[in-house]
């Protein structure tokens, strides 16, 4: 863990750097939709997640997650991308040791389906395929293959009319899709949404309430998660967590934070945490990665 708080301040390298107002990725109109860490965001780009982080104690064992993610572009409007997690378990019973290793890698295809400038909206469709039989199933790996269509949304409400222009820096996200394991009959449905409030919005298309570095880029949001089984002994027994946090998004990297708040029950007692580094590698190095395509 330490390695990774390193990791997160070494950003701040970057961080002098990324003062541009374009920005080339995510983007709908004047509205940019920063990567988030509950729900995928629906923008389709060459971008590195490095790493993903969460920490949660559940009722068994305490939980860390360290990840990570690369996406590429084939064409504009599709990517293909392949990530990985190391996990840690640290079982509540101290005479229980704790285990460790990767969880089943993955793989996946994403391709935008609708951009409308005017009214700042993108439309995703994805498909993810967890590759089975990969990870260690000390750490719950399963031996067969799970995959994940999900449709994803992003709109944001620059439209508004200018007697309610403070909520222009508003926007929506969200995704819903489902897991299918290969194996066995156990489908999931995964849904959720985001609530954001740009700063960088507010100051550039509404007002200068002249913000310093860096709170004029910084976004507010809160991400909600739900996990609902349509099959099996837990069939419709929904599980989600509320995640409020902050995300810093420069032109070349953003970095972000939230709580992970169970909101019942099934979900747990324990408040956790959560934490994304990511680089948009399309403006870092707009030689290299670009579409293969156009």
């Amino acid at each position: 863990m330490r390695q990774v708080c390193v990791t997160f301040g070494g950003v701040a390298l970057l961080l002098g750097m990324s003062t541009g107002s374009v920005w080339a990725h995510g983007v709908a109109g004047k509205r940019f939709f920063p990567a988030t860490i509950a729900i995928d965001d629906p923008a389709v780009n060459d971008e590195l997640a490095l790493p993903s982080f969460s920490h949660i104690k559940g009722p068994d064992a305490k939980e860390t997650d360290i990840g990570a993610e690369l996406s590429k572009t084939i064409t504009p409007n599709l990517a293909v991308s392949i990530g990985a997690t190391y996990q840690i378990l640290d079982p509540v019973d101290p005479e229980v040791k704790s285990t460790e290793g990767f969880a089943n890698p993955h793989v996946g295809l994403k391709y935008l389906l609708l951009r409308q400038d005017e009214h700042e909206t993108l439309i995703s469709l994805g498909f993810d395929w967890e590759i089975g039989g990969v990870g260690n199933k000390k750490v719950g790996a399963l031996s067969f293959s799970t995959v994940s269509p999900n449709l994803f949304f992003g709109k944001g409400l620059g439209d508004l009319p200018d007697s309610v222009r403070w909520l222009r820096p508003f926007a929506l996200t969200g995704a819903v899709g489902a897991d299918v394991p290969l194996g066995e009959d156990s489908n999931v449905m995964k849904y959720g949404f985001t609530v954001q409030y740009s700063l960088q919005y507010l100051q550039a298309y509404v007002q200068d309430i002249g913000l310093p570095a860096p709170f004029n880029r910084m976004i507010p949001l809160v991400e909600f998660a739900f996990q609902t089984p349509l099959e099996g002994p837990d069939k419709g027994k929904t599980t989600w967590t509320t995640n409020p946090g902050i995300i810093w998004a420069g032109r070349y990297v953003e970095i972000g934070v939230e709580a992970i708040i169970p909101m019942n029950d099934r979900t747990g007692k324990n408040v956790g945490v959560s934490a994304l580094l990511h680089f948009f590698l399309d403006d870092l190095f707009p030689s290299v990665f670009r579409p293969l395509f156009r």
